[in-house]
């Protein structure tokens, strides 16, 4: 089987579980409060420019969304996010169990824009009724979107003026951060992030990691009693170290944005060998997914032949939007392999 499916499909990189190994046999205090997680965090801020950055350790995606989502938002605020946005379709509604409701915007390309949201907040607050409606309390965005495409610099900051004119925060879910961080056409760096959000999410489980998030409040900001309310979610790991270790080692000589030009790398000639064969693009974009249009029979020939893709949604009556994905883990073989049965 060739694995396109997503970027999350292998277990990890032995870098990462050689560290694991290496120091299996330590004996470390728990909940992320060990030597390793402390240091991982020194390197998250050396990396981000951002020395006042609180970072915390979580296991998963939706996790550290439902957590942070609801520790920065009051029991009558609402998240605004794009209307494709992870926390809108695809984690089952994990913001609303917590008792939030997500505030969607018509999406551009996966993105939402800064003149969509401050018109939000304008209609909001100009309602004589908005006592009697879910506050806008936060913007949530991610970096790679659901499309694989990113904001640019200006975009980031048009979104960054309008959550301070409002006094909301501004939060950008990480999770395939390193494939946005190595695309050939971004002008976001960590720096510049960490400058711009007021919090935001380092993707470690689609990155390499056996499973792993860094959450990083950037602007001293980190709700009181963060690691209780961590808790009270179920989300504090006793073995704290699992997590700190392993990005320790992912930010040890260049190692999380090594993986991410990895994969566009792999993205780029798998965008040329699409191309060559003269199939349609849904969405070209310049990060490690790719969004295909074919029709059902095609995809029937796709899996006869062991191909694993993602199914994103139907497009009309005669053609899907598929995705293929390459990541940390592709190799040159798999991508010779793909092409001959394209």
């Amino acid at each position: 089987m060739l694995h396109f499916e997503n970027d999350y499909n292998k277990g990890a990189h032995p870098a990462l579980l050689e560290a694991l190994i290496a120091t299996n046999d330590l004996g470390l205090s728990g909940y992320g409060t060990d030597e390793y997680s402390r240091r991982a965090s020194e390197k998250i801020r050396q990396a981000t420019m951002c020395p006042q950055a609180e970072i915390t350790f979580l296991t998963g995606g939706t996790q550290t969304n439902q957590v942070v989502i609801d520790a920065l938002l009051a029991s009558y605020e609402g998240v605004i996010a794009a209307d494709t946005g992870h926390i809108s379709v695809h984690e089952a509604g994990a913001i609303e169990f917590s008792g939030h409701k997500v505030l969607t915007l018509p999406h551009q390309d996966g993105k939402i824009q800064a003149s969509a949201v401050r018109q939000l907040l304008e209609t909001f607050y100009a309602d004589a009724n908005h006592e009697h409606m879910v506050f806008p309390g936060m913007v949530y965005i991610s970096h790679p979107t659901e499309y694989g495409t990113l904001y640019s610099k200006e975009e980031l900051s048009d979104l960054a003026t309008v959550c301070k004119d409002y006094q909301i925060p501004l939060f950008l879910d990480g999770a395939r951060l390193g494939y946005g961080l190595a695309a050939r056409s971004t002008d976001l760096d960590l720096p510049t992030i960490a400058e711009l959000t007021d919090v935001f999410s380092i993707g470690g489980t689609k990155m390499g990691a056996l499973m792993g998030e860094a959450v990083v409040f950037t602007k001293s900001n980190q709700p009181k009693h963060f690691t209780t309310i961590v808790k009270q979610h179920g989300a504090l790991l006793a073995k704290g170290r699992l997590i700190g270790i392993q990005f320790d080692r992912l930010f040890t000589e260049n190692l999380y944005l090594q993986l991410g030009s990895h994969a566009i790398t792999m993205a780029e000639q798998l965008i040329g060998i699409l191309e060559e064969k003269g199939y349609r693009f849904y969405l070209k974009s310049p990060t490690n997914q790719q969004f295909l249009l074919l029709t059902d029979s095609e995809l029937e020939k796709l899996e006869k032949a062991g191909v694993c893709y993602g199914f994103w949604e139907k497009y009309d009556a005669t053609y899907n939007v598929i995705r293929l994905a390459t990541s940390w883990s592709t190799s040159q073989e798999d991508i010779d392999a793909l092409a001959q049965i394209l």
